[in-house]
């Protein structure tokens, strides 16, 4: 279930993430226009220390001039709490969250005392999305999904790897188990599914298949994305398949004849969460065509 904040945001069905440097503002309509749920324009990793002002300054020049529905998908991502640029970060976040801000990227979150003067400036129908990067955010994981107007969690594997000091093979089973850790403290707090990290190889479109399916098993329903390439393959891997939308709908199409009775489809009995399962796939399914 998600919460009320989810209902009301567009970003809580979103699959693709898609990341765009705050100082390219050129970079901002074509990064919208490669049909992402959302674009975090990045004021963190991808802006160096001499170009965050300036980066500050030409995002809240081209955030002027989109479109109401584009202001709604964007997504700023600001520096970490404890660095020097934070503070001015949540000012401008606070700017434009009057003017119809999607929301924050919250990196390094660690502390669910650190997000609480994010919510004030992310206004009433703004979101929080905190990165999970490190083994001090692992552990306040459930604290901080239960902050005010946090959607969902997303999962910074890089950063986490090399907080801890791993060396993950292609199939990163080391990080099997701070995966699901990420799924079940959305589950528990009613947020929407998290959001797994980027594949930093984006014209390997096998590895890039992969990784989104593995997401996609694990409860994942949305992926960052660091290239526009990536957005339809990510897409179209954590979305349903053809055979899935069509199981879907006769297992609703029984529930709904036997009228509340028990009924039997394929030879499996149709219980309620077979029928729950089945409306969340038409769900994801009718939010792909709204996309295309």
């Amino acid at each position: 279930m998600v919460t009320t904040v989810g209902l009301q945001s567009p970003l809580a069905l979103a699959r693709t993430f898609l990341f765009v440097p705050a100082d390219r503002p050129e970079r901002y309509a074509r990064a919208l226009a490669a049909g992402p749920g959302g674009v975090i324009v990045d004021l963190e990793d991808a802006v160096a220390a001499e170009n965050k002002v300036p980066a500050r300054a030409a995002l809240a020049d081209a955030f002027a001039a989109l479109a109401a529905e584009d202001k709604s998908r964007i997504l700023v991502r600001v520096n970490a709490f404890a660095t020097q640029w934070h503070e001015e970060d949540r000012a401008l976040v606070g700017q434009l969250s009057l003017q119809g801000l999607g929301g924050v990227v919250f990196p390094k979150a660690e502390n669910s005392a650190d997000l609480v003067p994010m919510v004030k400036a992310v206004c009433h129908g703004g979101v929080l999305i905190p990165l999970i990067e490190s083994a001090k955010g692992l552990d306040a994981i459930n604290a901080i999904a239960g902050v005010p107007k946090v959607l969902r969690l997303a999962f910074g594997h890089l950063d986490f790897q090399v907080d801890l000091g791993l060396s993950c093979d292609p199939d990163e089973l080391e990080l099997a188990s701070v995966r699901l850790a990420l799924v079940m403290a959305s589950r528990r707090a009613d947020l929407a599914t998290p959001i797994d990290g980027v594949t930093v190889d984006w014209k390997d479109v096998a590895r890039l298949e992969k990784d989104a399916l593995r997401a996609r098993r694990g409860g994942f329903g949305a992926k960052l994305c660091i290239h526009p390439q990536q957005v339809p393959i990510v897409q179209d891997a954590l979305g349903p398949t053809s055979e899935e939308v069509i199981w879907a709908r006769r297992v609703i199409d029984a529930a709904e004849a036997a009228a509340g009775g028990v009924v039997s489809l394929d030879g499996r009995m149709v219980d309620t969460p077979v029928v729950l399962h089945a409306r969340r796939v038409l769900g994801l399914s009718a939010q792909l065509e709204r996309i295309l």
